[in-house]
């Protein structure tokens, strides 16, 4: 039977993992949006607000070499409702007057947390859907994250003006906390994926399996650097229009919303190949008009525009499962997440220390040539092929199952 939009939600546990995901995405939506505001107001720095909206993503390289192996080892409902409970008081504090140092600090330590977090979501994604229903499940996800960013951008520019910045990080802790009760109450009691405890030599010898393949390898930089640098030029929002960042960044999520609905729904299997190139080239170009400094409504029109190639992710996670053990998925799919995270949190700095000496425009623009140059070193090894599937890992080696899979 084919796998439908609708049949998704009469999958028992879609639901309730959908749910408690868009909980936290509004959660991570409006507390980014309120801390970079309240850095900014305080610090008149793009860098420092860049890197208080994206700075957790620079300790997630920490996490994929430390905490990857527990994606597929712990227990997903247990864990994913822990993640959500830290994240709540760790918001609930950057609400607290503190010094710029500690409130880094405590960006730096969520983002550790935060690295654990999405190979356990995408890894129960993967398991309780058909073989076939992968891509079209990930797109819903994303669909979901765009038109929860849109209203979360909006909610949280609304909240700003009324509540102040403080006030809406406190309201970003309720989200996460009602995302752990979610969590709780309606994900079923599922088994770790594999047994054995997790390690930081499980997570490296599994990080070394996956990255030696080549296919692999080069899917992987293609899902970290093109993304990484776009999400540089997103991180100067604030900066290039203070009073319209809120409009930035929610036509980008709606591109974003576009892009994948268009790959999961109007592209057919035959077409989806081709695509990949293309979305990542297309994710690049309209940045590159932020050189003639376009006023607000024109720059919010081009973020649109530009994030609809947000939607080459969706063929290349669908390509990266192909490629991958079962049993790994977890892992792998952990390792995309923080290496992508870590590649945004590297390129909001950069793009804030390059917005520092010279302007957020050139800045913008600066990094969009990078990922149309990054992208063009990559596009023979990301050229269509037919992949024989990976061998299964060793029995008995690091990451290898040795429980039964259940779902």
């Amino acid at each position: 039977m084919r796998t439908t939009y609708r049949s998704l939600f009469r999958i028992p546990e879609f639901t309730p993992l959908f749910l408690t995901s868009g909980a936290q995405v509004a959660a991570q939506t409006m507390s980014g949006l309120a801390l970079g505001t309240l850095v900014y107001r305080a610090t008149d720095s793009p860098l420092l607000s860049a890197l208080s909206m994206f700075g957790p993503s620079l300790a997630q390289v920490l996490g994929a070499t430390t905490l990857l192996s527990a994606a597929d080892r712990l227990p997903p409902r247990a864990t994913m409702t822990g993640t959500a409970l830290v994240f709540a008081a760790g918001t609930a504090l950057l609400a607290l007057p503190a010094p710029l140092w500690t409130l880094f600090a405590l960006v730096l330590a969520l983002g550790l947390v935060a690295s654990l977090g999405g190979g356990v979501r995408w890894g129960l994604l993967n398991e309780i859907l058909p073989k076939d229903g992968y891509i079209l499940g990930r797109s819903v996800f994303n669909m979901m994250n765009g038109v929860t960013q849109i209203a979360g951008y909006a909610a949280g520019g609304v909240l700003i003006a009324l509540l102040s910045p403080r006030g809406t990080l406190l309201t970003a802790a309720a989200l996460y906390a009602t995302a752990a009760a979610v969590a709780r109450l309606t994900l079923t009691a599922r088994p770790p994926r594999s047994a054995g405890r997790p390690s930081i030599r499980a997570t490296w010898h599994t990080n070394r399996t996956l990255l030696s393949s080549g296919p692999r390898r080069h899917l992987y930089l293609a899902l970290w650097l093109p993304n990484g640098l776009i999400v540089g030029c997103e991180s100067l929002y604030v900066s290039y229009a203070p009073e319209h960042a809120g409009l930035l960044f929610a036509c980008a999520a709606l591109g974003m919303l576009t892009g994948d609905v268009a790959v999961a729904r109007l592209a057919g299997p035959a077409l989806r190949a081709r695509l990949g190139v293309p979305l990542l080239l297309l994710l690049a170009a309209p940045y590159l008009l932020f050189a003639f400094h376009p006023r607000p409504s024109l720059a919010a029109a081009l973020a649109a525009l530009a994030s609809v190639g947000f939607g080459a992710s969706l063929l290349q996670q669908e390509r990266l499962m192909a490629l991958t053990p079962p049993e790994l998925a977890g892992h792998a799919l952990g390792l995309h997440s923080s290496g992508m995270l870590t590649a945004q949190g590297v390129c909001a700095a950069l793009a804030g220390a390059t917005a520092q000496l010279t302007s957020p425009a050139a800045a913008t623009a600066a990094m969009a040539a990078a990922s149309t140059a990054v992208t063009l070193v990559l596009a023979r090894s990301l050229r269509p092929t037919n992949p024989r599937p990976s061998a299964p890992t060793p029995p008995g080696a690091p990451g290898a199952p040795t429980a039964p899979r259940t779902g």
